[in-house]
């Protein structure tokens, strides 16, 4: 058997990408090591070791014995990271965020091609741009997950269902990824189902055993009695009237889920039909892909532009506004510029690097002059921002419609393996 090794040029632009991965977790590293040598943690990371601490030492798991606001799975990371002892939590956890970034990053330079090389640079360079909240939140390591199973979804659906299952169960947003996968990779639809329900059926089991099943969905109600919050697309508006003074609206501060929301005005008819604005355009997003698959849409350009039209779906209609969610849109855009034409994606490639600089300049940069002091400068910023996720969702749905029209109507029309 002849063994095929990897060009010269293609290995010295694998050494060079892990050269600047090496570089990127160097600056984060020592970004945080005020807090590591401290003992102290960034974010979001603080309630992570409290949950986790909670559980190993109080034996009160949440998701498990109470209602949470997390998916269950979320606690295996944050349980994990607990592998050195409290003092040194935040380096744990920078550990697991480095790892799995590695693992995101190899799954995008694997083929070898200059697109994905660029992408591993891009993707690098948004995670770097999101610093704070890409390592101090646990969307930081789903969104990694989400990466390297786009790429692998074609040839090994099973397993990479069972990774965008595992992210799914602790960050809902990968179920947008996993439906566009059971739509768009027909040939192994009942094995992407199979392994998300094998899955799920574990956890329900572990759940119901250690303690109570209704527990398990307890994050869908959690999330549903929030208000509109401050950084959210659709909060524009309210925001503006709140600095202006004009419509009644005013800024709160949710002390108990630690957010700070958009109140009076229209705020809260606004919030009341985020939910069925976003079920009704995740079902349309869904049906207009079984459409253009069935005209005969190439299905690796489709599978990307499906997962970004679903995903981005998810961050205009939600209340929830919290800046991590640049990194779903980051993670789908990574693969999408591997899966499908690199020039094709050069306005959402840019425009994202765009919005996590000035997702990163609103939250943590000016945060506080934005929600205490109404600093109009910070609102337009992020205006700016939420302009740039609105237009990247635009674009989603355009170039699908694209990929519909250029379709040629075939019978057996392909999927990303062409059965």
């Amino acid at each position: 058997m002849r063994i095929r090794l990897p060009r010269p040029e293609t290995r010295n632009s694998a050494r060079s990408v892990w050269l600047f991965f090496t570089l990127i977790h160097v600056g984060f590293l020592a970004r945080l090591l005020p807090f590591i040598i401290g003992g102290g943690v960034l974010s979001d990371v603080r309630f992570y070791r409290e949950w986790a601490y909670q559980a190993l030492g109080d034996g009160v798991w949440e998701g498990i014995d109470t209602a949470w606001v997390y998916p269950v799975g979320a606690l295996a990371p944050m349980v994990v990271a607990t592998v050195f002892g409290p003092y040194l939590y935040q380096l744990a956890w920078f550990l697991l965020f480095a790892g799995l970034n590695a693992v995101g990053t190899a799954a995008l330079i694997r083929r070898g091609t200059p697109p994905s090389f660029t992408a591993a640079y891009w993707w690098l360079t948004a995670t770097a741009l999101l610093g704070p909240v890409a390592v101090g939140r646990i969307d930081g390591l789903t969104a990694p997950l989400v990466v390297a199973a786009l790429l692998i979804v074609a040839s090994r659906p099973f397993v990479a269902a069972l990774v965008l299952s595992a992210a799914t169960w602790m960050k809902v947003w990968p179920a947008a990824v996993v439906l566009a996968s059971l739509v768009v990779v027909r040939h192994a639809r009942l094995r992407i189902l199979g392994a998300g329900l094998a899955l799920t059926a574990g956890i329900a089991a572990v759940v119901a055993v250690f303690g109570d099943i209704r527990n398990l969905t307890g994050f869908l109600s959690a999330q549903g009695a929030r208000g509109m919050q401050l950084e959210a697309p659709l909060s524009t508006p309210g925001v503006w009237q709140a600095i202006t003074g004009t419509s009644g609206a005013y800024f709160f501060e949710d002390e108990v889920i630690n957010t700070m929301e958009v109140r009076g005005a229209l705020s809260g008819v606004v919030g009341d039909l985020m939910t069925p604005l976003l079920a009704l355009t995740v079902v349309l997003v869904a049906a207009f892909l079984a459409i253009a698959l069935h005209r005969g849409a190439q299905p690796g350009a489709l599978l990307a532009t499906g997962s970004l039209a679903l995903v981005s779906t998810l961050v205009v209609f939600n209340k929830v506004g919290s800046p991590q969610f640049m990194l779903w849109i980051a993670a789908v855009i990574a693969a999408g510029l591997v899966l499908d034409h690199a020039d094709e994606w050069r306005y959402p490639a840019i425009a994202m690097l765009a919005t996590a600089g000035l997702t990163t300049l609103v939250y943590p940069v000016f945060y506080d002059a934005l929600r205490y002091e109404l600093n109009p400068a910070v609102a337009v910023l992020l205006t700016l921002r939420n302009l740039l996720v609105v237009s990247i969702f635009v674009w989603s749905l355009v170039r699908l419609g694209r990929l519909t029209a250029r379709a040629r109507v075939a019978e057996g029309a392909g999927s990303p393996t062409g059965a």
